[in-house]
This record gives C-alpha cells, structure tokens and sequence, in this order.
C-alpha cells in the first residue's frame, strides 16, 4: 500500500527536513529549549505529582497483534540468597524482564517509522539493521524535560471514553487548549487524552486495541503548526484506528515521523491527572519524560512525571 499523494504533498508541506542541519537525528526534541524547560518549571506551582506510566506487568495492552511485541515478563533470578551461605551475612534478592520495549508506556525514536526506504531527515531505513538503529537509537534523545498540557477531548466531548474510533483534528485541539486556558508553545509536550484507558481497565483488551479514537490527518498540519516537541496519548495505536481512508493504513505515524521528526508517545496513563485538572482548572505541569536509553532502540519505556 502507498501513501496517496494527498497525503505525500501534506508530508512535503510539514517537512522539517534540514530545519537542524543535515546531522541532526533529534527531530522536534530540538524545540525544548532553554525557555521550554524554565516554562515547564514554572508550571509546577503546587507541589503535586502525577505518574503517567501504566504498570509494566503481564497485564499489559499487548495481545500479540505485533509478533514479539510481549507484555512485560518478570522472573526472579536470585531469591533470598547469602553469598557466604550464613543467612546472618549479607542476603539478596534479584529479578529480570522480558518485554516488548514497546509493550507499555513508551517513546517511539525516529527509526520507527519510515517510508519510501528513508527515515528522517532523509536517512536511509538501511541504517536500522539486526543490531538496532545505528542513527536514532532512543539514547540519541537524551534528558527529556519541558513543560507539559493536557488536551481533554473526552471531556471536551463530554464523554468518558468514545465506544468508536474518532479522528482528533486540529480544531479539537484548539478548541481543548482553550477549555484548559492554555497557550500551546513552541517545545511544549502534549498529552492528548481520551479516555481509551478505561477498556483496558475493564480488561477489554480488545476494544483498547480498535476501534479506537486518536489523532486523525488533520491534526498533522496544527502539530507542524504549533511546533509541539512531543504528542502523547493514551491509547495504544496513537492515530484513529481503523483509519480515515482505508487506502493509508497508519499516515499520522508515517508523516509525524518521518517527515516532521516528531516523538510519539503511547499507553500514557492520563486520567487521573485529567481529573486533578478538572478540579483545580490548572492544565499545564512540568514534565519529566526521559525514556531508558537502550542503545540502538527503536523504542523506550518512559515513566512520565507530571509535577503541578
């Protein structure tokens, strides 16, 4: 399947290709500047504390749908043990994970998704081979730190959660900001939630997977637009899924990364500070969102803190 060239000129109008420099392999990271991140501080006025990471367990989203893509696995590798054999000496316990590193709460780098065999800033998709991405490995981001919003599209539908896939435009953006009474600016990461988490909770797997509600083609243009360093959402696809147009599988992942460089996020776990935000009407916060930086990694698990 390729992309309709509707899609292809919106891509060439968006492209953020040599807006760094030729080398540059960080994308719209490049917006979080010193100003982002003094915005971000600035955003912590009450002292409360949020994590936005849904627990990395057996229970988690994945159902298989992407071939070794498993819930997180844990085991115990040493239990209780005395290294002198005296239960009276120094005793220790350890444990180790298997997982998807995109299983749950995650960052995508900018080799995740390409096209046409080139990634990023026109960077061959032969730069990610058996050993992982020799360009955008998910330790190429770096500390991530900056001021973080909170668009409620559910609440601004006034529902809970949608029961069906719903395409989030850049009007819905918009018109969320101005429900919260924030500014987006330049560098800002935004949380975009909808509820969707509530399947998952009920221990419908299936219903989280799809239909499910996310940034639709019009919100492409108003990210390039509004120069947003990071999308996150609570859901596991991140765009409307099934799509749009049937003849373009997942575009809003193709054109954010691949041509804008955006950083995705997916799986956040968004609503109980949605409902802080909902009570107190403050709906910007300083965020700490640094992925763990496995070398070469398409991907990182990230244990997002939001601090109001």
């Amino acid at each position: 399947m390729t992309m309709p060239d509707y899609l292809r000129e919106l891509a060439a109008r968006v492209s953020n290709w040599g807006r760094w420099g030729a080398d540059d392999r960080r994308g719209t990271l490049n917006l979080i500047d010193d100003a982002a991140v003094r915005r971000g501080l600035a955003a912590a006025r009450q002292g409360k504390t949020f994590s936005l990471t849904y627990p990395f367990d057996e229970n988690g989203p994945q159902l298989g749908f992407i071939p070794g893509r498993i819930n997180p696995e844990r085991t115990m590798i040493s239990l209780n043990h005395s290294m002198t054999g005296d239960p009276g000496d120094f005793t220790s316990s350890d444990d180790a994970v298997s997982m998807g590193i995109q299983a749950s709460t995650h960052l995508d780098s900018l080799a995740h998704v390409g096209y046409d065999n080139l990634l990023y800033n026109g960077v061959a998709m032969s730069t990610t081979d058996e050993a992982g991405s020799h360009e955008f490995g998910i330790q190429t981001m770096g500390p991530i730190v900056s001021r973080g919003i909170l668009l409620d599209i559910a609440r601004l539908k006034g529902v809970d959660f949608f029961d069906e896939n719903y395409a989030i435009g850049g009007d819905d953006l918009d018109a969320a900001a101005a429900m919260g009474g924030v500014k987006v600016m330049p560098g800002d990461v935004v949380c975009v939630r909808t509820g969707h988490m509530h399947w998952l909770n009920v221990g419908n797997k299936i219903h989280y997977s799809t239909p499910t509600p996310g940034l639709g083609q019009k919100s492409i243009e108003w990210i390039r637009d509004n120069d947003v360093a990071i999308v996150a959402t609570d859901t596991i696809v991140f765009e409307c899924y099934p799509p749009e147009d049937p003849e373009a599988l997942l575009p809003v992942h193709m054109i954010n990364i691949r041509d804008i460089g955006l950083v995705q996020g997916q799986n956040w776990l968004l609503d109980p500070l949605a409902a802080d935000c909902a009570a107190d009407g403050q709906y910007d916060f300083l965020l700490a969102a640094t992925p763990l930086p496995f070398t070469r990694a398409v991907g990182g698990p990230v244990a997002p803190t939001a601090i109001k």
